[in-house]
């Protein structure tokens, strides 16, 4: 019997900002979408192209969003981190550690993290 890993829900509370920042920030795009699940809230799938498995972004108007700081992350791998933290740069996305640029160009390790508008962070590594 094979097994598959399908989705990570995160609770948001601004399910359109969240979308906007994991779309134009990390390519992800709208899979499918149910304004009412049988709960009440909204849910959005997004998927990377390419990949099954899914991001679930979760909403409802009455659920305070609140975690522990470093709680859990998600992580995306990319061909060329110095470019794409480049273009995150030209975005207005605040990557950090802040001198990333220094230690991916002395031969350090190339992890860079952002963190979307509820505050969990997005780890970024060099494929």
């Amino acid at each position: 019997m094979l097994i598959k890993f399908l989705h990570t829900r995160i609770r948001v509370s601004d399910l359109e900002k969240s979308i906007n920042f994991y779309s134009s920030t990390c390519g992800f795009e709208v899979f499918k979408r149910n304004d009412k699940s049988p709960s009440g809230n909204q849910i959005v799938h997004l998927q990377l192209p390419g990949n099954e498995h899914m991001l679930e972004l979760t909403y409802s108007p009455d659920y305070k969003v609140e975690f522990p700081e470093d709680l859990m992350h998600t992580c995306i791998g990319v061909d060329d981190i110095v470019e794409y933290c480049g273009k995150l740069e030209d975005l207005g996305v605040e990557v950090w550690p802040g001198d990333w640029k220094d230690k991916f160009t002395s031969g350090g390790n190339k992890m860079a993290f952002i963190t979307d508008p509820d505050g969990y962070e997005v780890e970024i590594l060099e494929n």
